[in-house]
């Protein structure tokens, strides 16, 4: 940051920097982290997170589950549901019968880009709704019920 900066235009040169870094380098999915920013610019978090909340008002990044922020290109399709509902999706999506194995919490973990523990809260939903059904401590969880798309919404 130049010397001549206003502290309090020092958020929006950061927010103009990621916007012209996120326009020259087309395969950035994710901002840099708070840290990383916070030393580059000789920061603190606050103005690194005003910076963030400049491009989630201007529609080129949002925040995600752990801390992270995703960058938003015009024309990116992303799924906002809740995650228990974009899992029961998959038992209509990839038409499984009742009694049908469902997929593992590690497999849909790495399918949605979350952690595993955050799976398996929203599979305990769908256990709790009676849509999966458990089968213990290392079984296979099956699915119980087809749910319809007025139960999902």
């Amino acid at each position: 940051m130049s010397q001549k900066a206003s502290p309090r235009d020092t958020f929006r040169q950061i927010a103009d920097a990621l916007k012209t870094r996120i326009n020259d380098d087309q395969e950035m999915v994710e901002l840099p982290p708070v840290s990383e920013l916070m030393e580059r610019y000789a920061v603190s978090r606050g103005v690194v997170l005003r910076a963030f909340q400049a491009l989630r008002r201007s529609g080129e990044a949002e925040p995600v589950p752990g801390g992270r922020w995703r960058v938003i290109r015009p024309g990116d399709a992303v799924d906002r549901r809740p995650l228990e509902e974009r899992l029961a999706a998959i038992i209509t999506d990839d038409r499984l019968e009742i009694g049908a194995p469902f997929p593992s919490a590690s497999a849909l973990a790495t399918r949605f880009g979350v952690s595993r523990p955050t799976v398996t809260k929203a599979l305990d939903k769908l256990e709790a709704a009676g849509v999966l059904a458990s089968g213990g401590q290392g079984k296979v969880r099956t699915v119980r019920a087809v749910p319809n798309r007025e139960e999902r919404s």
